[in-house]
């Protein structure tokens, strides 16, 4: 379809105004994360006017502060985000420090069976995979140990900086006439003949042409206020960061059920589960603190990489992310509403926020996807869903406290991934 004729359609003035005064925009994306900016530059490229509202500070959540995996193989995006990882700092014009390939190391044969699902999927889209030996996985990964069972060498994926790539979305998209409001809290929406016509915020009332709502634990608690079910539930999730060591050629390695890499400073970055559920209403008024948990990470980290086990953690981070009931993300265009996007990435947001952005772009602009079949990440899939899900998989939020309801007790439970990124 035509560009121009699709927004025409749409509703959506593709003008250019660098009237910073303006009390709205054609497009409103509710949500200042990898993947709300990413969205907003793949419009503001388009000329699309738009403007994403976020209610504290960009990145300040999940997307700031993670694995910075790229490589999510499971996913209908994934060929899209292969293709565009490797171009991202020439097309933002800022750097995100991506670096290709990933090594994926098993400590037993579960482990090992576990992980050649990446290899699978890759094989299925002509992608290369390498089996190594214990052997090679330590002249590949010095931090290995004798420990080690055997190894996956993807020849695709890879690993960014979270923070680096998160401003560079938000630079680029306003290089391109995007516009960014921070600490801007959404109170409500106004609705008019089965169209949103505008947010009303704690700084005042913005109208729009199509709204997207992209704004991670949140985003079922606001479509929830335009009739828009969408079912998920929040967990705590945990990192912590090494003092930097010696660069490993390939810094994007994890395995032992762990999420992470190497910075280019040195440090090991690494997270996984279990996690804790949290009621949404605990996200607003409970510091998402670091748990007794991250010890169990840093001792994972160290039967992974025993020769770094001496490395001390000087950093450690919490934060909340979401899940839907089956962990995959929705990036969906709802019936209810004739110009509403919805995105939740389901706690896979960062890698493939090149692709999600890309399919957010085309859904608003087209009302299809130009690259991927999206129909395993419409809400259409969840109309059985069991009223009590949440119970029946066992993902409740952790008990309350009664003699300080502001601190908790850890329950971590399990979630349908091995902690890697990898569904079961």
């Amino acid at each position: 379809m035509n560009t121009q004729n699709a927004m025409a359609q749409s509703g959506i003035d593709a003008r250019h105004d660098q009237n910073t005064g303006k009390t709205g925009a054609s497009v409103i994306i509710i949500g200042g994360g990898v993947t709300g900016l990413s969205a907003g530059w793949w419009l503001a490229r388009e000329g699309v006017d738009v403007l994403v509202l976020e209610a504290g500070q960009i990145g300040w959540g999940a997307s700031g502060r993670n694995g910075g995996g790229c490589s999510h193989h499971h996913s209908p995006l994934f060929m899209e985000e292969q293709r565009l990882w490797p171009l991202m700092d020439e097309l933002l014009g800022y750097p995100t420090e991506f670096r290709p390939n990933r090594i994926r190391l098993a400590l037993d044969e579960a482990q090992f069976e576990l992980y050649r699902r990446a290899l699978d999927n890759g094989v299925h889209h002509g992608l290369r995979s390498d089996i190594l030996d214990p052997k090679q996985v330590r002249e590949l990964v010095p931090f290995a140990g004798d420990n080690v069972y055997a190894g996956y060498f993807y020849h695709f994926g890879g690993h960014a900086n979270p923070h680096r790539t998160l401003q560079a979305y938000a630079w680029a998209m306003q290089d391109q006439g995007g516009r960014l409001m921070q600490q801007t809290a959404v109170q409500d929406f106004r609705v008019v003949g089965g169209r949103v016509v505008g947010v009303d915020t704690d700084r005042g009332h913005f109208s729009c042409d199509h709204l997207v709502i992209a704004a991670g634990p949140h985003t079922g608690e606001l479509c929830t206020r335009l009739g828009v079910d969408i079912p998920m539930v929040t967990a705590r999730a945990e990192m912590i960061v090494t003092e930097a060591l010696p660069l490993m050629s390939i810094g994007g390695v994890d395995g032992n059920g762990l999420y992470g890499r190497q910075t280019l400073r040195g440090n090991l970055a690494y997270g996984g589960g279990p996690h804790e559920w949290m009621d949404l209403a605990d996200v607003s008024r409970e510091r998402p603190h670091s748990t007794p948990l991250q010890t169990g990470i840093a001792s994972r980290l160290a039967a992974l990489l025993p020769k770094a086990a001496h490395a001390r953690v000087i950093r450690s981070w919490a934060g909340f992310i979401e899940n839907t009931p089956d962990g995959r993300p929705v990036i969906d265009r709802p019936a209810a509403l004739d110009n509403l996007t919805v995105a939740t990435l389901s706690s896979v947001g960062f890698g493939l926020s090149p692709a999600s952005g890309h399919a957010i772009r085309d859904l608003v602009m087209d009302g299809t996807c130009s690259f991927a079949d999206l129909s395993s990440l419409s809400l259409g899939r969840f109309a059985k869903l069991e009223p009590d899900w949440q119970r029946i998989q066992g993902w409740l939020p952790i008990t309350a406290n009664p003699v300080n309801p502001s601190t908790t007790a850890a329950a971590p439970l399990a979630a349908p991934t091995d902690w890697s990124g990898i569904p079961a």
